[in-house]
């Protein structure tokens, strides 16, 4: 059973994607970055210096910080942005790998001579 598990651990698939999930979170990390350090504030300043992590309404002792939701929206954007264009781009990719086809292995060039051949005969 150990051999079994070693040898599903080592597949390419799950190597690749263990390798997907840690860059992944990266990913989230950079975005969430982004959008908090980056795009809120100068969207804050073009409505007049409004700071969206702030924004909260209070519903008795509990606060509704919708600001932090409106952050979350843009950083669900920007996310399903770039995984939009890197599965158009691998869709492409696939479509032109699929436009070329593959040479005849020599198996299927010799038949096709013998084929010829007979033809003639």
């Amino acid at each position: 059973m150990l051999k079994e598990f070693r040898d599903f651990a080592m597949r390419g698939n799950v190597i690749d994607l263990a390798v997907a999930v840690i860059l992944g979170a990266a990913f989230i990390a950079i975005i969430t970055s982004l959008v908090n350090d980056i795009i809120m504030p100068i969207i804050g300043v073009l409505l007049g210096g409004l700071d969206f992590s702030s924004l909260s309404v209070m519903v008795g002792n509990a606060a509704i910080a919708y600001g932090k939701f409106i952050q979350a929206i843009v950083n669900f954007v920007i996310i399903a942005f770039v995984l939009f264009m890197l599965v158009r781009s691998v869709n492409k990719l696939q479509k032109k790998k699929e436009a070329v086809p593959a040479p005849p292995s020599a198996d299927v060039v010799l038949l096709t001579e013998i084929r010829d051949l007979l033809k003639v005969k």
